[in-house]
């Protein structure tokens, strides 16, 4: 399991070890993975051209004593100091003796220096920044852009924000993103983990608490977590998933959920909705009901929402069962939020950006910018898991443990009925027995690998997608 902590965190654990440390060995720590890093991109360091972008604080001195150890093994390293007068003396001392140079900010030399590079280095703002980019770096971040150079951020891209993510302004786009001691929220989810490019984390021994802010889950993690039958089993021991979904005019959503549902390793199905017809003709093996929610049989967990229109009164019903409840599409805006709150059995919301914000009455654009604080403040709001489903996919319990970011997910996965399979199959390993937030985050995390064998670099409906649940859950179990 990958963790993320707060820049908080960080810092109070970077003090604790260099109080430990003779002074700037830990400088020293980061800046040897650092140049490693970089030499493992560049391929051959001697000749090759460096343009190290220096900032203020720390992150300048890293890449500073980055820079000295490539230009020791014979590259070319040119320094542009945006603060010369903060810079890191160690640092930049270091870099002159090595054989590196300084290059002025102002006027057109550093633009034209990081135009000729092949690696530019990203040591501009640290991990306490906050807001975009200064308008003194901006012409730096244009030429930057202009150039072939890879880039590689040093703890994370300049601009961007280390806790939640948001990235409020112009921030430099890395190829590589070098990171020290552990992941930082920023890192893994978007908008700013567009901006990290591929993140290599370079362990600085710092010792930090059990409970991280996010938690970004593996195959092995995954493989702990999903239900396998024991020789005992039945179809009713295995966990029976009730689907209230579907309606006259989207009866396609009842069968893909029904769909997530099986391939999810439920037990059995017991669908209730109009689009009966249509599940049989699919899935036989459903068990099928006209008689409403309370009427359908036993059931573990209950899916309630994909499709079913403006059929308040099954959404209703199915809050006042006393199992587990995900709520989907639909379902989110018919759910009455006081009878969200009141249920003492476990309940999944799975909204994506659009319905997210029509919770809780703010713009789209505010929950793709700030994910981490709307994924919590819907979790708390409604004292449910929520799974907020988008370009990276979050889970939140009420109870503010560490929010659970999915890996796996990819583009291909923005396609009509994608959410409804994964209701199902979060709603079958509910009623296997999942705590909720495993639930949604193996289902989260399945979806994502069936996604992606789904698509193989062409398009795919959600249909296939269910199609790849088990070839995904083969891929979990046997890595």
């Amino acid at each position: 399991m990958r963790t993320a902590y707060s820049v908080e965190t960080v810092r109070a654990a970077e003090r604790e070890l260099m109080a430990r440390l003779p002074e700037g060995a830990l400088m020293q720590r980061a800046a040897a993975g650092l140049a490693a890093a970089c030499a493992d991109v560049l391929g051959r360091v001697y000749g090759s051209r460096v343009v190290l972008l220096v900032g203020s604080g720390d992150n300048g001195g890293d890449a500073l004593y980055a820079g000295a150890r490539l230009a020791r093994r014979g590259a070319g390293v040119s320094a542009v100091l945006l603060a010369p007068e903060r810079a890191h003396g160690g640092g930049l001392a270091a870099l002159r003796r090595a054989g590196g140079r300084v290059v002025g900010a102002d006027g057109g030399g550093a633009e034209a220096v990081v135009g000729r590079a092949d690696l530019v280095v990203d040591g501009i703002v640290g991990i306490g920044g906050t807001g975009g980019l200064r308008p003194d770096a901006a012409p730096l971040a244009d030429a930057v852009e202009r150039s072939r150079a890879v880039v590689v951020a040093v703890d994370l891209p300049s601009g961007v924000d280390a806790d939640t993510g948001e990235v409020r302004g112009r921030a430099l786009r890395a190829d590589l993103t070098v990171t020290f001691g552990t992941h930082k929220p920023g890192l893994l989810v978007d908008p700013a983990r567009e901006y990290a490019g591929s993140v290599r984390l370079v362990d600085i021994g710092l010792e930090l608490p059990a409970s991280a802010e996010l938690e970004a889950l593996q195959h092995a993690d995954v493989a702990r977590m999903l239900p396998v039958p024991a020789a005992e089993s039945d179809k009713y021991r295995r966990g029976v998933v009730g689907i209230a979904a579907g309606s006259a005019r989207y009866p396609g959503a009842a069968v893909l959920a029904v769909a997530g549902a099986l391939r999810g390793g439920a037990g059995a199905v017991r669908y209730v909705g109009p689009a009966g017809q249509a599940v049989i003709a699919r899935f036989p093996e459903t068990l099928v009901s006209d008689g409403g929610p309370k009427h359908a049989g036993r059931v573990q967990s209950w899916v309630v929402g994909p499709g079913a229109g403006d059929d308040a009164a099954t959404v209703a019903e199915v809050l006042a069962a006393e199992v587990p409840v995900l709520i989907d599409a639909d379902g989110l805006r018919l759910a009455e939020a006081s009878a969200v709150r009141a249920r003492r059995a476990p309940t999944v919301m799975t909204p994506h950006a659009g319905e997210a914000a029509a919770l809780l009455g703010v713009e789209r654009e505010e929950v793709e910018g700030g994910r981490l604080a709307a994924v919590r403040e819907l979790a708390g709001r409604y004292g449910a898991t929520v799974l907020l489903k988008g370009s990276t996919t979050l889970i939140a319990s009420a109870g503010g443990a560490a929010v659970r970011v999915n890996p796996t997910g990819t583009s291909w996965l923005a396609t009509a009925g994608s959410g409804d399979v994964l209701s199902g199959l979060a709603g079958s390993l509910l009623a296997a027995g999942l705590p909720a937030v495993d639930a949604a985050s193996a289902a989260a995390y399945l979806h994502g690998l069936a996604g992606r064998f789904a698509a193989d670099g062409a398009p795919a409906g959600a249909h296939d997608v269910a199609e790849e649940i088990a070839g995904a859950w083969r891929s979990v179990v046997r890595a």
